[in-house]
């Protein structure tokens, strides 16, 4: 077989934040016409590699070359590379048209045409998904949803021109069927146009769809470079990973589904009561209890935000104990006993500018009302990093520090000393690896076992067939088409009742 020609390799390429080395001497070459899968655990250095990669930071030491008509070896054209990073980064208070469209005025201060950019932006969006691309325009990116924000990110990125596309763990938050388009999409562009995309994902089914080799990095080193996805494993790529162990400790026995808590009124019996009612479903969940939500976002969010007190909602009543309730805020309903995990850690989870330990301590100063770091905060913070195996260097080091995935940790351990009895996730396993991923399954477990209700909106299908013993399908206008328990949680009935593919 012909060797692609490489648009870009990385050679020996070292990077350090203090005395931490992120990245000591990685390799990584990506060709042109090809999806090249780069794997690793989180905090393997894969963030700071893409951002060193597009210009976004400085690496120490290494050389980058690029395929360039200029013939220039350590610099991109400017149309070169085009990146979706973990944490979005699109500009709030311009709309979804101007954030498209904002890449194409580089050069030059020419009057803004909204005509064009609205035409732009359908166009980039259509690819993914059309009812979304003709509604969405003209709307705030401020105002749209983390689903939705995704979408606007890639849609920008694919329409750039990029002969690199660095993608960095896109369908985090998409549906089955908008991932199945995406990948159409990049297929199309690496046989028609010969496009590179660089794709990271801890997922090992989109993997397999859509990648043709991979590259692994463990602890900032190269583990496998270039192997083709047709002569490797997922065991061994797991093990490869550093993460074998990590797996085998959680795997259930081959045919059998792993035992899960709640469904049947054990831990703390019923005096926990949650009751969600509205048009053709009537649910009294008792305590102890983990509810899947299937379905695109529309239904899901609607249900966990009048959960939480983000928003009031119609459709849906709420009652706890035999009380019917509604809350105006979230901190109302944190109060009452009730957390929310988002999806969104950077724009509406993780505290960016505060310590590690002012972010563990985040929903218990909402729930005293308290503002000041006290002393008992330091030894819960100590115990919270040790009971989560979180590797960090202080907690007075800023979340920035840490991987998405241990950030992601950062978001459940506020709420571990609160017990609290009513616990709603949203796509809490987002950009995790595979051993993080086992750690929140556990996580998650352990608080059902002591009678904790979880409520758990996940896009994957076998992380729902997992955990859940009850779980409410949505279909994509957001309306509750099913209920289904036990053995019905299973993939195939999970996308006929939503309509999704799994």
């Amino acid at each position: 077989m012909n060797e692609r020609p490489y648009l870009m390799a990385a050679r020996g390429i070292v990077k350090s934040y203090g005395p931490t080395r992120v990245l000591k001497g990685f390799d990584l070459s990506v060709a042109a016409g090809e999806v090249h899968a780069f794997l690793g655990g989180n905090g393997a250095g894969k963030s700071t590699l893409i951002k060193i990669i597009s210009g976004q930071i400085e690496r120490d030491g290494g050389s980058l070359e690029f395929a360039s008509s200029a013939g220039n070896a350590d610099t991109s054209d400017e149309n070169t590379i085009a990146v979706v990073n973990q944490e979005l980064a699109l500009l709030p208070h311009l709309t979804v048209a101007e954030n498209i469209a904002l890449p194409r005025r580089h050069r030059g201060f020419g009057l803004f045409n909204g005509g064009e950019a609205r035409r732009i932006a359908v166009d980039a969006l259509s690819l993914i998904d059309p009812p979304f691309a003709h509604a969405s325009v003209d709307r705030l990116v401020a105002d749209l949803s983390l689903h939705e924000r995704q979408l606007v990110e890639i849609a920008r990125a694919l329409d750039s021109g990029a002969s690199l596309l660095l993608l960095d763990e896109p369908t985090a938050n998409l549906t089955a069927a908008e991932t199945e388009r995406l990948f159409a999409v990049l297929r199309r562009l690496t046989v028609d146009k010969g496009l590179a995309v660089l794709f990271v994902s801890h997922r090992m089914r989109e993997i397999r769809q859509i990648a043709d080799v991979c590259t692994i990095i463990r602890n900032g080193q190269t583990g496998l470079d270039r192997v083709p996805l047709t002569s490797i494993s997922d065991a061994e790529i797991v093990e490869q990973m550093g993460q074998a162990a990590l797996g085998a400790a959680h795997e259930a026995p081959q045919g059998q589904r792993r035992p899960r808590i709640g469904g049947n009124g054990n831990g703390s019996g019923n005096s926990n009561t949650l009751r969600l009612r509205t048009e053709g479903i009537d649910l009294n969940i008792p305590a102890g209890t983990i509810l899947g939500l299937a379905g695109p976002p529309a239904g899901p969010e609607t249900l966990m935000d009048a959960l939480t007190g983000m928003s009031s909602t119609k459709r849906w009543s709420i009652a706890r104990n035999g009380v019917d309730v509604s809350y105006r805020r979230p901190s109302a309903a944190a109060r009452d006993g009730i957390g929310f995990v988002s999806g969104d850690r950077a724009n509406k989870g993780i505290l960016a500018n505060l310590p590690i330990v002012d972010n563990l301590a985040a929903s218990a100063r909402i729930v005293g009302r308290k503002r000041s770091v006290r002393k008992d905060e330091i030894a819960v913070g100590h115990d919270l990093l040790d009971t989560l195996s979180i590797r960090a260097g202080s907690l007075w080091d800023l979340p920035a520090t840490l991987s998405g995935g241990t950030q992601q940790k950062l978001l459940i351990a506020r709420w571990l000393k609160l017990k609290p009895t009513v616990l709603v996730l949203e796509e809490p396993t987002r950009g995790v690896d595979i051993g993080t991923k086992q750690e929140i399954y556990s996580l998650i477990r352990e608080m059902a076992a002591q009678g904790a209700t979880i409520v758990w909106w996940s896009t994957e299908y076998v992380e729902l067939a997992e955990l859940c013993s009850i779980v409410i399908a949505f279909d994509p206008d957001g309306c509750p088409t099913s209920v289904l328990k036990d053995e019905q949680i299973n993939e195939a009935e999970l996308a006929h009742a939503t309509g999704m593919a799994a």
